[in-house]
């Protein structure tokens, strides 16, 4: 089991943590990774873009010049496409790009993220992350006693709204709970930020 040091809000070490093999030791495995986050990205889409096709766009009633005579290209209609004003080829419509991956399959992209940021010591476990009321100068100090790097990802177990709020106006930084936590921002943010019970938590999710 990995050993990782606990630290409190001032940045002093109180203590360690074993970490669970199954859950933060495994060999990351990238292709799974990779295919939760393309996955991840595709869901956010919104898919509203659209352009008109030469049936949408206005016109096109009468034949817009003679067949013969006037050196021009045969033209039947003011809507095709090789006309100012016509349609658009093959235009983009309004669809949704959500689909599923297999469960295992995201489940190995968790413990693969949750691995690499404790094979490459991104991990900062502290013993906890309590404040009395919402303040923003409260959290940038505990970021800089941890050496937390600018992109942060924070992780407790239970919802707390004086975290929440000391940490919504720091640029880089996000707060999360363990079952809203996801493959793309673990792996996006550098500094995962995690308190000792949010790490028993996880593994009891995931081991």
């Amino acid at each position: 089991m990995a050993e990782v040091k606990v630290l409190n809000m001032e940045g002093v070490e109180t203590g360690s943590i074993q970490l669970n093999d199954a859950v933060f030791g495994i060999e990351p495995n990238q292709n799974a990774v990779h295919a939760v986050v393309k996955n991840y990205l595709a869901n956010r889409r919104q898919g509203t873009q659209s352009a008109k096709t030469r049936g949408d766009v206005r016109g096109g009633g009468r034949k817009p010049f003679r067949q013969k005579g006037t050196g021009r290209h045969r033209q039947g209609s003011t809507t095709d496409p090789s006309q100012i004003g016509g349609g658009v080829v093959f235009a983009p419509k309004p669809r949704s790009y959500r689909y599923t991956l297999p469960k295992k399959m995201r489940r190995l992209a968790m413990l693969s993220a949750l691995s690499s940021k404790v094979l490459e010591k991104e991990i900062i476990v502290l013993d906890e992350l309590k404040f009395d009321a919402p303040k923003t100068k409260d959290m940038i100090k505990v970021l800089s006693n941890v050496n937390a790097e600018k992109k942060a990802l924070i992780v407790t177990a239970e919802k707390d709204d004086n975290v929440v709020k000391s940490a919504a106006n720091i640029p880089g930084v996000r707060t999360a709970l363990v079952g809203t936590m996801n493959v793309y921002e673990i792996i996006n943010y550098t500094s995962f930020i995690v308190t000792a019970e949010a790490v028993k938590k996880i593994e009891e999710v995931y081991s």
